[in-house]
């Protein structure tokens, strides 16, 4: 009697099963969507939304190597030697303490905590005599195959906008791979910019095989 309904059910459920594993299906190398935590909650909707910190402070290498390259401690410090917590934990501080008539106390945010401790520098972010800095193992995202040669000064001088590639990146509080990044989409962009051209003007972007494989 119940037999039908029971059928019906399986059915559903089968099917059910078939879409989301065709959804989860992905070509090799395909790492769409990878959006890994990383070991200090870096915010790119922060620094290059709100604050609208061009790519290029942070990513020096991008017009001048093949490779973006990660921002050295260093740059971090550059803003974050004086700013240590953000602007609403500092304020709120400040509020507390004038209505418990005492001095502020320097508010240091766990995250940024993160980088002084990798500098090793004490609490007057001075070098601590018996610690020596360790680098942060930030986890890579966007990488292409050994065998691609990919180069970011070409597309940098060409005007080529960072988001291009790597999506609403000035919106992400976790930076993931928005592009799929194949040969299928890269070979696509390029035949479509050589007929719209590139911040309005016009490029040859090459679709031969032996530029991104020699």
């Amino acid at each position: 009697m119940h037999r039908p309904i029971t059928a019906v059910a399986l059915a559903i459920a089968l099917a059910v099963s078939l879409v989301t594993l065709a959804a989860a299906l992905r070509l090799p190398g395909n790492n769409q969507g990878y959006e890994p935590v990383q070991p200090i909650a870096y915010s790119h909707k922060l620094h290059a939304g709100d604050l609208q910190i061009q790519c290029i402070y942070c990513h020096s290498g991008a017009d001048k190597s093949r490779h973006a390259g990660i921002p050295a401690m260093s740059v971090c410090m550059n803003c974050h030697s004086g700013v240590s917590a953000t602007l609403a934990a500092v304020q709120q501080e400040e509020k507390a303490a004038a209505a418990e008539k005492r001095a502020a106390a320097t508010i240091v945010s766990p995250e940024l905590q993160k980088l002084y401790d990798a500098l090793a520098l004490d609490e007057t972010l001075f070098p601590k005599p018996d610690e020596m800095p360790k680098p942060i193992a930030w986890k890579r995202i966007h990488k292409l195959p050994d065998f691609v040669y990919f180069d970011h000064r070409a597309h940098i001088t060409a005007s080529v906008r960072c988001q291009q590639c790597h999506g609403p990146i000035e919106e992400m509080e976790r930076v993931r791979q928005y592009e799929p990044l194949s040969m299928g989409w890269c070979v696509n962009c390029h035949r479509d910019v050589n007929e719209t051209g590139v911040a309005g003007r016009q490029v040859h972007a090459s679709i031969d095989c032996v530029t991104c494989h020699y």
